[in-house]
């Protein structure tokens, strides 16, 4: 078939031809030679080319037959020139139209305005595309659209960071649970708890959904104070175990996400410890290792007496002098004036750190420093005989706690606990045990200053006088001690039981158990939990007395307190199928944890329920706490969260059935939703804040909706430590 070209006006066309250049008829005229101008993939299977036709000339009628002989075909589209291309064979394409006269410039570079993008361009087509506007343009808007996304994105980053408040730790977001290792678990039914007892209990921590677990000693010692006289800081006691067992414990907790804290006794060692043997013997380098004092056999330095009563020194016949012991005498004071004991401790906390221990409590961290003077201290009554002082409550302890000093030694162990905070997710906990009763600033001191960090907080044992002064109004007097005197943005922490107090079920009264376990799951801060309080264990009436304390007052054995856990009602509890070091208590069929976990209002119920939702509730985690009432009977105080609808009120009864009005707090909706009550199941009740009733040892959480906030009214009571506002239409935190 053939194509005629259409005369009399100009018109680009461009053949496509297989293999061959395009043959024209002999004679044939056109205007302008074309030029050809690419090839598909530097092959000729594919070539074209374009010519023109101007009104005066004609080109023949027929350009070129339809079908070669060898199959090629041929059809006409639009092109553009290319005057780069050379024929493989002929060079030149002479065959084509022979020009009369070259085309002006501008008709020839009018071509490339006519480009239309086709697959296997080449780079020279491209480049043309390329320079046009109506590429260039939209290349340009997104180049730029681009560049200021990311800028955007850069600074959206940079303020989500700086408005970001911290993220809580894990010693804030968890409750703390206290063991004793004698009495939690017995895996070799010798009657006494062990480290491999401890890991098979695992799954009750993930029940009561708590991530941070404190075990009291077990280092290798002589048992005289049951692990707090320490032969070896580097070893585990046969009775608990093995550093394998240990290190098995560890790495299964670790597992399920769950951190160990140790405690750590900086204040003094057994007297069968290697340090105390050499210096003793006035072995080079030791001597000063112990504080060390001239006296005879039967008179001391001078009047200062033992926590554990009678003189704190004893005359040591090898070295000729008495050294000091503010415990047993078995449990001789180290020096902390002397900086190599320092470094000794400090490696002592290299060395379980580096095992991967998670945090540290200090152990009676105020008796570390006495003052080198070595004075009398003042009697509390200056008319009682001297010769008949032999407590530590007949003396005002002056030289030998809290000296100055004390706290440039924590300062740097929390430097040595940062040196392996760095891991994202590993910070190092610390906490410091001080009993300062009424000395409530002294306390507050190991929280450190604003500019240099102590203990993350010191234990508050206030409310375990919450049994002497039991009422609403004691308990607020007692929240508040703390609240009002603690440091400006620092961390609560709340202690109603541990292995040296009564447990509070036993000296608050086991009716206000529940309560009592409501406060301390929805005040602000951490809470800490010493073994059995989730099922509200008592103390155990135990006549033979195995604590050394107790064989020195009878009236202050801590026994009681520590015996076995109460897992089932089998033989001993489920603690032991042999014996056990301490009896059990009778209740142990009926309080224990199996049977509590099938009682759907069980003590242990409830507290697991408090813990889960102490987490999932930021309110609770996080926000305000404004004390809204309080008198003889009734305990109450909100939790809020600028920016969250969501809150609640926590009414905690300590005396009398009684009701309460709260119609006057303007930011309470008339009527609240009970979340919980520890009297019976009353989950969706409404009740009106008019009359808000409550039985004696009743703890009421009610919830509501609001958008109105006490914490910004001065006529209420407000506290916050890690202050956070909540942005629903995002769902994030942000500081405020």
């Amino acid at each position: 078939m053939a194509y005629r070209l259409p005369p009399c006006e100009t018109e680009r066309r461009r053949l496509v031809l297989c293999t061959r250049p395009l043959p024209l008829k002999p004679g044939s005229r056109c205007s302008n030679k074309s030029t050809l101008f690419t090839s598909v993939r530097g092959s000729r299977d594919l070539v074209s080319f374009s010519f023109t036709h101007t009104p005066e000339k004609t080109c023949p009628a027929r350009a070129m037959p339809s079908e070669e002989p060898n199959g090629c075909s041929m059809e006409l589209k639009e092109g553009i020139d290319n005057s780069t291309f050379q024929d493989e064979e002929s060079g030149d394409v002479e065959q084509g139209c022979a020009p009369e006269e070259t085309a002006p410039q501008e008709d020839r570079d009018s071509g490339f305005k006519q480009i239309k993008p086709y697959a296997g361009m080449p780079k020279e087509v491209l480049l043309l595309y390329s320079s046009q506007p109506c590429y260039r343009l939209p290349r340009e808007i997104l180049f730029w659209l681009t560049i200021m996304l990311t800028l955007a994105l850069i600074a959206l980053t940079i303020t989500v960071i700086a408005l970001s408040p911290r993220c809580l730790s894990w010693w804030q977001s968890s409750t703390v649970y206290q063991i004793y290792p004698r009495s939690f678990m017995d895996s070799d039914n010798d009657g006494v708890g062990d480290l491999r007892g401890i890991k098979e209990k695992l799954d009750h921590f993930e029940y009561l959904n708590i991530k941070a677990v404190w075990i009291s000693p077990f280092y290798k010692s002589p048992m005289k104070d049951f692990g707090y006289d320490v032969e070896d800081f580097r070893e585990i006691d046969p009775l608990f175990g093995t550093m394998q067992d240990f290190e098995d414990l560890l790495a299964a907790m670790h597992d399920r996400g769950l951190k160990l804290i140790m405690d750590y006794i900086p204040n003094h060692t057994s007297d069968r410890h290697r340090w105390f043997q050499l210096s003793r013997n006035r072995t080079q380098n030791y001597e000063d290792y112990y504080i060390w004092a001239n006296c005879s056999r039967t008179k001391p330095p001078n009047n200062w007496v033992s926590i554990f009563g009678n003189s704190s020194w004893t005359y040591d016949e090898d070295r000729g002098q008495c050294f000091l012991h503010q415990f047993l005498k078995e449990q001789p004071d180290l020096n902390f004036r002397n900086p190599r004991v320092i470094k000794e401790m400090n490696d002592v906390l290299h060395f379980w750190l580096e095992k991967g221990v998670d945090g540290f409590r200090m152990d009676a961290v105020k008796h570390m420093l006495e003052a080198p003077h070595l004075r009398n201290e003042p009697q509390v009554d200056p008319e009682q005989p001297p010769d008949t002082v032999d407590t530590e409550f007949e003396l005002y302890h002056d030289y030998t706690t809290s000296q100055p000093g004390l706290h440039d030694i924590i300062r740097g162990w929390r430097v040595e606990l940062d040196k392996y905070s760095r891991e994202p997710g590993r910070y190092r906990f610390m906490v410091t045990e001080s009993y300062d009763y009424e000395e409530i600033d002294k306390t507050m001191m190991y929280y450190g200053t604003s500019f240099v960090r102590e203990s993350d907080f010191p234990f508050n044992f206030y409310l375990l006088y919450l049994p002497k002064y039991l009422s609403g109004q004691g308990a607020f007097d007692l929240v508040n001690l703390w609240m009002s005197n603690m440091p400006e943005g620092k961390w609560p922490n709340w202690v109603v039981g541990n292995h040296d107090k009564p447990r509070i079920s036993s000296s608050a009264g086991a009716e206000f158990v529940r309560a009592i376990n409501m406060m301390l799951l929805t005040l602000p801060g951490t809470p800490t939990t010493y073994y059995g309080e989730e099922i509200g264990m008592e103390n155990v009436n135990v006549t033979e007395i195995q604590d050394p304390f107790g064989k020195f007052d009878p009236n202050s054995t801590r026994d009681p307190q520590r015996t076995p856990m109460q897992w089932s009602a089998a033989e001993n509890a489920g603690f032991s199928t042999n014996k056990t070091w301490l009896p059990v208590h009778p209740d142990y069929k009926t309080v224990n944890v199996e049977a509590q976990k099938n009682e759907s209002e069980s003590v242990l119920q409830q507290y697991r329920a408090l813990s889960l939702l102490r987490e999932a509730e930021l309110a609770l985690q996080r926000g305000w706490m404004c004390y809204v009432w309080s008198d003889k009977d009734v305990f109450a105080f909100v939790r809020e969260l600028d920016g969250l609808s969501r809150a609640f009120l926590v009414v905690l009864n300590f005396g009398r059935d009684t009701v309460t009005d709260l119609s006057w707090v303007a930011g309470l909706p008339d009527e609240l939703t009970v979340h919980m009550s520890t009297r019976y199941a009353a989950r969706g009740e409404r009740r009106r804040k008019a009359r808000l009733e409550t039985a004696r040892g009743e703890g009421l959480l009610l919830e509501y909706s609001t958008q109105r906030r006490l914490n910004s009214n001065p006529a209420f009571k407000c506290f916050v430590s890690e202050k956070a506002c909540y942005l629903s239409e995002l769902d994030i935190l942000y500081k405020c």
